[in-house]
């Protein structure tokens, strides 16, 4: 039951932050949802579509990462980490994430600005140069929250394990302290 608790908070993390996520970036340009994805929602309303993207687009990596994430927290003789030890990780990550993609949305704006960076056609010739600037933003912020969740969700594979074995090796070298659980240390 406790490895389907892991799948689900990620799953839900996940989730969480995307439909976060897609309220700020479909508020700086909706086009990206309207114009750059393939048309799913039948709607222009950015609440709406930052909802079914939202949700559309995270799931699955919170589902990949949940999964890798359970293995690494239940698998093996080494004392198990529950969904509960897990939550100040994965807030700490998504945290990492939301401000990594602000920093990089602002990055991809100034370089679109300074004409470092554009779109090609024939979405640029759709986009009037103030939306392609907001366009180029969201894709920038969109590219960073995958590749930080992934980047971060592996290490957080890596991590616990590794705590697991710490909090192992501090219970056979004091056996008679009382035993430190994963929350303890995190």
């Amino acid at each position: 039951m406790e490895t389907v608790k892991i799948i689900l908070l990620c799953v839900g993390a996940g989730i969480l932050y995307g439909i976060l996520h897609d309220q700020v970036t479909a508020r700086v340009c909706v086009e990206y949802f309207t114009i750059g994805h393939p048309p799913v929602f039948d709607t222009e309303s950015p609440t709406l579509l930052a909802f079914g993207w939202g949700v559309l687009a995270t799931w699955w990596v919170g589902l990949f990462l949940g999964i890798l994430m359970a293995l690494a927290s239940r698998v093996g003789t080494l004392p198990k980490y529950t969904a509960a030890h897990l939550i100040r990780p994965i807030a700490g990550l998504l945290v990492v994430m939301g401000c990594a993609s602000l920093l990089a949305g602002i990055a991809g704006y100034f370089m679109a600005d300074t004409g470092r960076v554009w779109l090609n056609e024939p979405l640029r010739l759709q986009l009037s140069r103030e939306k392609e600037l907001a366009f180029i933003a969201d894709l920038w912020a969109h590219c960073t929250a995958y590749g930080v969740a992934a980047v971060g969700g592996i290490g957080l594979c890596f991590r616990v394990p590794f705590s697991r074995w710490r909090m192992s090796r501090a219970a056979q070298a004091h056996p008679h302290a009382p035993v430190a659980t994963a929350a303890d240390g995190q």
